[in-house]
């Protein structure tokens, strides 16, 4: 727009003041747009033009300080890191629930303790028991009462004392008899009756005192007490005592879905429970075939021997699994990775007029000291491992 018009076109005769002073007011604000915009255009270009990185090109002495690293193809194995929580094995776990119904008298163990299979845990008062043991008690006499009959009469059949059918009936009274005594007995094995109790009432010798007795079904620790005395059970329903074989025990470690696929059946993996610990060797035993819908991440199943015990369940622990599978991808050294403004990494590589030029890269897994590359760099590049901070001061300058 030609300046020089402005004033012609404000002093065009016939025109009122009021018009001309709007008129100048808005040619005004025109000229400062059309002014603002231009430095607006400048600066942005100048912005662009700064933040735009070029090669840096060093001097001779100052390359001495620079160690390059040529990148190649190299198979490694992958380490994936994870947390997780230790459990039972509940392989070697049980919930012991109550196998007769009533009132707990006794209780004899405490979480902590160890035990034996078929340790008594709990006295009971229980009907349940004492009908038990009297029925098998009623049972054995009517077997022994048949059984004496049916040979009797088979005696008298010999000498045709007793027709051949009455014989045969008494025959299979005693049979019947022996199956109910036979019944009767499995059922105070299942409620865990001492074979001792057993024994006296096969022999007819009383019993002092009928109490039921829960025992442990497993060896192990008792890692859970559920029950008090006084307490009234439920049998086959009411839960008493957890009791767990902790020598091994489970760790549900939490993995990430792109690092499932490196995850396998059989992989080693260290346990470690602290800054200073030792870690503890174990092995995955199972991979997950759900995601979990509030975490989105799949749990790995590793099996650890914890005979020191030094492993407690719902204990959170930092996992490494070490992938059996190897793989290859291009891998440079750590210190070789920089960070922009925004925080992205980059690396400087060599060009061939002696100068280095800044590259972005994707950053991948981490194996000891070095970083898988998947993209951003091609086998033969040498790269700025050594050095790379002042090569990045050089570049601001």
């Amino acid at each position: 727009m030609n300046i020089n018009s402005i004033p012609a076109l404000v002093h065009t005769p016939g025109h009122p003041l009021a018009l001309q002073r709007r008129a100048i007011t808005g040619i005004a604000l025109l000229v400062c747009a059309l002014c603002a915009s231009c430095s607006s255009n400048n600066d942005s270009n100048t912005q662009a033009a700064s933040v735009t990185p070029t090669n840096v090109t060093l001097t001779a002495a100052q390359r001495q300080n620079i160690k390059l690293y040529t990148v190649t193809v190299a198979s490694f194995d992958r380490t994936i890191e994870a947390t997780g929580a230790v459990d039972f094995d509940n392989d070697q776990a049980t919930s012991v629930l109550a196998p007769i119904s009533g009132p707990v008298s006794r209780l004899v163990v405490s979480p902590g303790d160890k035990v034996k299979k078929g340790d008594p845990l709990a006295y009971v008062d229980s009907p349940d028991f004492a009908t038990a043991i009297s029925t098998y008690r009623k049972a054995l006499v009517t077997a022994h009462t048949t059984r004496r009959l049916a040979d009797l009469d088979k005696d008298l059949l010999q000498h045709q004392g007793v027709a051949q059918k009455e014989a045969d009936q008494a025959e299979t009274d005693a049979a019947s008899a022996e199956a109910d005594a036979y019944a009767a007995l499995q059922t105070l094995v299942s409620l865990n009756v001492d074979p001792q109790t057993i024994k006296d009432v096969e022999q007819g010798r009383p019993i002092a005192r009928i109490q039921g007795v829960i025992r442990s079904p497993i060896a192990g620790t008792v890692v859970e007490k559920l029950i008090s005395p006084g307490q009234l059970l439920q049998a086959g329903t009411t839960a008493c005592f957890t009791v767990a074989d902790l020598s091994r025990v489970w760790v549900m470690a939490q993995v990430s879905n792109s690092d499932l696929p490196a995850v396998h059946v059989g992989d080693t993996v260290d346990v470690i429970t602290g800054m200073d610990a030792k870690p503890i060797k174990g092995e995955v035993d199972n991979v997950a075939a759900l995601v979990n819908p509030d975490t989105r991440l799949v749990a790995a199943r590793v099996v650890v021997n914890n005979a020191h015990g030094l492993l407690r369940k719902q204990m959170y622990v930092s996992v490494r699994i070490h992938s059996l599978r190897p793989e290859t991808g291009m891998m440079v050294p750590v210190s070789s990775i920089l960070r922009d403004d925004e925080n992205l990494p980059f690396v400087y590589v060599a060009q061939s007029d002696g100068s280095f030029a800044r590259r972005s890269v994707t950053q991948g897994y981490r194996v000891g000291d070095q970083f898988q590359i998947p993209n951003g760099l091609r086998a033969g590049d040498q790269i700025v491992v050594d050095g790379g901070i002042f090569v990045q001061f050089m570049q601001n300058q």
